[in-house]
Order: structure tokens, then C-alpha cells, then sequence
């Protein structure tokens, strides 16, 4: 259980995240919507601890995440996948020693400098990229991907670590819309398979209703809504966004349902 009791960060007098208290009894696939500046990404850089609370807590299960420091918080971060807006791979590397970094806090500096890695972490990351589509491409540069699939090294190198929940910082707002549902649709597959709590940033509100249980609504910091995906009504919209905008069914957001999915140097092993 994920519990988050007034919750509050302050930069330099600007209050990005206000008083903001949730909870995530059970996994979840859950989608934090709003405008830009609205807190959703500090509130995540916050569960992670890449940000430092003001105040407030942040409680997982028996460990007091926001009291961490030292070891102990580079080990809560491994237990929470982070996955990034702008994929954050190593360009020049190629796809597969990508993913095996997201386990480098348990390798040697030696071993990494080298790409030394055990077979077993190299076979774990083939088996992730192919589970997710993109197998054939493990030998590439990761700069010679596209933009999804790029993203989709990003997922695979997340799970590297067998994290407790994974985190996605606006993962589609860089994307085309077809590149967006694959990435959606791998973040889902991680909630239904394997049983994680999944938090994902999200600006339009129909990817919300079609590949979220539950939504969280933030507006100047604070969450405005948070219920069911399918409660995401005009009146709650215009709550999170602003009266002044049009939420016709056609303008809210970019529609990537109706779109067709494309989910169909080497490491030396020690």
C-alpha cells in the first residue's frame, strides 16, 4: 500500500505540489491529468525521492520513503521504475547494455565500464525487449530508433530492476499518436501481468479513460478529483483544466484509440 499524507513542495516560494494526500490500497493503473505546472511531475519526482518533500509523508508498506537517505533511498529508488518523457537511454550504446543499466546499482563501476555484465541479466534483458516487440533491434544504437521504441527500451529498462511500481512521467507527450498507444499499452500490460502499481502522467483525457482504472485530477498543486476513470465528465474536465476550455468529446484530446498497434556494440557475457 502507497500512502501519501500531506504532501507539499515548495520552490523558492512557488508551491508545485500543495497539501496532497492519496492512497493505492492495491495495483493500480492510475493516470495523473492536468495542465502543465500543475504539480504532476513533482509529485512523482517526489515518490521516487529524485525530489525532496517539503513536508508531508510518503509511506510504501512498512518503509517511510520520505525519511530515506543514503543506501537505503538508492534502494527505494530501484523499487520504483521511472520512465521518462524524454527516454533518458544512453544514445551511443545499443539497446540491450540500455536496459541491463537499469540494473547498474547492483553492478561493479568496473563491470559497467566494460559492459561486463552476467548472462543472466543479459538473457533478462532479451527476454524483456522481446516480450515487448522489439527484440530484432537489441544490437542498434539506441539514437537509431524511433521515438517508440526508444520509449519501449525505456519500459524494458525499468523492469530491469523488478521494481514494486513504475512511474511515467509524461511517456507520450513526445510521441505520434500510434507510437502513443503502443506505449500505453505496454505500461498496461505491466499493471494486468504482472500485478504492479502503475502511475503515469497524462495530458489528454481520453488515453485516461481507455487505459486507466483510476484517474487523479491536479490543478495549481492540489488534486481536484480523483475516482474512476469513467467519471472523467465535462464538469469534472473544465474542475482540472480551467473553465475557459472547450471539452467537446472531438477536442479534448488526441483520439489513439481508433489507431492500429505496432506491438507486434554487443555485450560481451561473463
Amino acid at each position: 500500500m502507497l500512502t501519501i499524507n500531506s504532501l507539499t513542495k515548495n520552490f523558492g516560494g512557488n508551491l508545485a505540489v500543495n497539501n496532497v494526500s492519496l492512497s493505492v490500497e492495491s495495483p493500480q493503473m492510475i493516470g495523473i491529468i492536468g495542465r502543465s505546472g500543475a504539480g504532476k511531475s513533482t509529485l512523482l519526482r517526489m515518490i521516487n525521492r529524485l525530489n525532496d518533500p517539503t513536508s508531508g509523508e510518503i509511506n510504501y508498506l512498512d518503509t517511510a520513503v520520505h525519511s530515506l537517505k543514503g543506501p537505503e533511498k538508492r534502494a527505494w529508488q530501484a523499487r520504483c521504475g521511472m520512465v521518462f518523457q524524454q527516454f533518458n537511454l544512453v544514445p551511443r550504446l545499443d539497446v540491450v547494455t540500455n536496459v541491463m543499466l537499469g540494473n547498474l546499482n547492483k553492478q561493479s563501476t568496473f563491470r559497467a565500464l566494460f559492459n561486463l555484465f552476467p548472462k543472466e541479466e543479459v538473457f533478462r534483458a532479451i527476454d524483456l525487449l522481446e516480450r515487448f516487440g522489439i527484440e530484432e533491434h537489441m544490437a542498434k544504437r539506441a539514437d537509431q530508433l524511433s521515438g517508440g521504441q526508444q520509449q519501449r527500451v525505456a519500459i524494458c529498462r525499468a523492469l530491469m530492476q523488478n521494481p514494486d511500481m513504475v512511474l511515467a512521467d509524461e511517456p507520450i507527450a513526445s510521441l505520434d499518436p500510434m507510437n502513443a498507444q503502443t506505449t500505453m499499452e505496454a505500461l498496461r500490460r505491466i499493471h494486468d501481468e504482472d500485478n504492479k502499481i502503475v502511475l503515469c502522467n497524462l495530458h489528454t483525457l481520453d488515453t485516461a479513460r481507455t487505459f486507466c482504472d483510476r484517474v487523479i485530477g491536479m490543478r495549481d498543486g492540489r488534486v481536484v478529483f480523483d475516482g474512476p476513470a469513467n467519471a472523467l465528465s465535462t464538469d469534472v474536465a473544465r474542475e482540472i483544466y480551467g473553465a475557459d476550455e472547450n471539452f467537446s468529446e472531438t477536442s479534448t484530446s488526441t483520439n489513439i484509440n481508433a489507431l492500429p498497434s505496432d506491438l507486434s556494440s554487443t555485450v560481451k557475457a561473463v
